[in-house]
């Protein structure tokens, strides 16, 4: 530990020395982690809105399940009390003949008229069922076991629209990320095997000198950490300006997608990018050090 402090001068002159002899190329390669972790940031503000957004959505999946019309209203309560007990089944609510009459208005808008033409409220009482929309078929089979059940509608292709576009955003989220750090990786170990290339006089008289691998190795370290780093608090920055404009827009205009709190959104943003840049940087460099045995 104390050779590691003694050294840690030489090895941040050493990595300023690396990133100065290949100027050019290493711009490029900085401003080229600073739009693959900026998609990435994107993808993760994306991901913790969609996030929000589905887990609305699955709030408000649900089923209706109607019963037998001569059960009375104390075995009415207690069927929707006991639906609402069964895995998967978020809550349970009776709804009446008169409000189901009121939905139906609200629905046909203007051409509620035509409900006057009939005599008596055609619609019957059922219980509304809000669900989780990845345990629809197994809700409904249990639910249809029920003896007081004479009938489910299921929405069955709303709630699979449902389950698909949360499965949808876990696929897509998760092979962004993963293209995001193996392209990054190949980036800075291309970058850090360069920069061993055309140190490799140097390492070669250091080895000479019996100069251990760690040793030679750490300034390349430093150097693909500090371009990471570096990177990843460009692209927090511009993420950060961006996400308050963002807000800015989408606040008021668009009210019926549930943005997160701005400053947690920011937080977390933050902090992703920044883990992942030390982690990315890190491996990178290791991936890149395996030339260092052939120079």
């Amino acid at each position: 530990m104390k050779n590691f402090i003694a050294n840690l001068g030489y090895f941040l002159k050493e990595a300023r020395r690396i990133i100065f002899s290949n100027m050019l190329s290493n711009i490029f390669t900085f401003l080229g982690t600073v739009l693959i972790l900026l998609m990435l940031a994107s993808v993760v503000t994306g991901w913790n809105i969609a996030s929000r957004l589905v887990k609305m959505l699955e709030q408000e999946a649900e089923i209706s399940v109607f019963f037998h019309e001569e059960m009375d209203e104390k075995k009415i309560l207690d069927l929707t009390e006991n639906l609402g007990k069964l895995d998967g089944v978020w809550n349970t609510r009776l709804v009446d003949e008169s409000e189901a009459y009121r939905r139906m208005e609200e629905i046909l808008g203007n051409d509620a008229g035509i409900l006057e033409l009939f005599e008596e409220n055609p619609f019957k009482a059922y219980i509304e069922i809000r669900i989780d929309p990845g345990q629809l078929d197994t809700i409904v089979e249990t639910v249809q076991g029920f003896k007081e059940i004479d009938f489910v509608r299921d929405n069955r292709s709303v709630l699979e629209s449902i389950n698909d576009i949360i499965m949808g955003i876990k696929t897509i989220g998760t092979l962004v990320i993963f293209a995001v750090g193996i392209t990054t990786i190949i980036i800075i170990s291309h970058m850090i095997r360069q920069g061993i290339f055309n140190n490799r006089d140097q390492i070669k008289t250091l080895r000479l000198l019996g100069a251990s691998r760690t040793f030679i190795g750490f300034p390349f370290i430093c150097v693909g950490l500090l371009i990471t780093v570096a990177a990843g608090l460009l692209a927090s920055l511009i993420m950060v300006l961006l996400i308050h404009k963002g807000y800015q827009i989408m606040g008021g205009s668009i009210p019926f997608i549930p943005l997160p709190p701005m400053t947690d959104l920011l937080l977390g943003v933050t902090l992703v990018i920044m883990g992942v840049s030390i982690i990315l940087g890190m491996a990178g460099s290791l991936f890149g050090l395996s030339s260092i045995k052939e120079h």
